[in-house]
This record gives structure tokens, sequence and C-alpha cells, in this order.
């Protein structure tokens, strides 16, 4: 996988002018512990990605695609996920006080444990698998 500076570089490109830059694409990465503070993932591509105890305080996760993905201790705390694809995605144990979860698909994510203290769950999808 590419370095990941130069991954968010390229998204950050292509977020500005579509011909330029590149998507993220970062399905499948092992981004545990990873520091993606206040990162702009708009759209990015994190398909069942390994974001275990990751910092994603402060990022902007608007419609991405977050499927399966393991967020388990996860810092998500004033993130936009608005739109986001969660659907089967691990958030146990999360911080995700005060992220805007609007029109987020939560269908079968696992929210044990998690901390949804002042997150905006408006018109929210979520259906538990248990």
């Amino acid at each position: 996988m590419e370095d990941l500076k130069e991954v968010l570089a390229a998204h950050k490109l292509w977020l500005q002018d579509s011909t330029q830059g590149l998507k993220a694409n970062l399905r499948n990465a092992n981004l545990h512990n990873a520091n993606l503070h206040s990162a702009n993932l708009n759209g990015a591509n994190l398909r069942s990605a390994d974001l275990r105890s990751a910092d994603l305080s402060g990022a902007n996760l608007l419609i991405a695609d977050l499927y399966h993905a393991n967020l388990r201790n996860a810092n998500l705390r004033n993130a936009n996920l608005r739109h986001a694809d969660l659907n089967h995605a691990n958030l146990h144990s999360a911080n995700l006080c005060s992220a805007d979860l609007n029109g987020a698909d939560l269908n079968g994510a696992n929210l044990n444990g998690a901390d949804l203290n002042g997150a905006n769950l408006l018109i929210a999808d979520y259906k538990s698998d248990g």
C-alpha cells in the first residue's frame, strides 16, 4: 500500500478537482492506531479497513464507505459521518461523542459500549443484528 500521507494528499487533490489526484482507496488497509485526526476522507473507500484504536477525531468521513470496517475503540469524537456506510461496522467501545451520524447506515453495526453522548443520530438507519 502507498504511504498513507501520499494517499491523503492525492485524495485532497481529487476532492478539489476530480480530474486531479486520486480518490482514497484504503479498502482492507491496516490502519490500527493510525493518527487521522481531522483528516478529510470525504467519500473515501475504507471498506473492511482495520481502524482499531485509530484517532479519527474531527475527521470528515462524509459518505465514506466503512462497510465492515473495524473501528473498535476508535476515537470518532466530533467526526462527520453523515451518510457514511457503516453497515456491519464494528464500533464496539468507540468514542462517538458529538459525532454527526445523520443519515448514516448503521444496519448490523456493533455499537456495544460505544459512547454516543451528544451524537447526532437524526434519521440514521440502524437495525441491530441482535
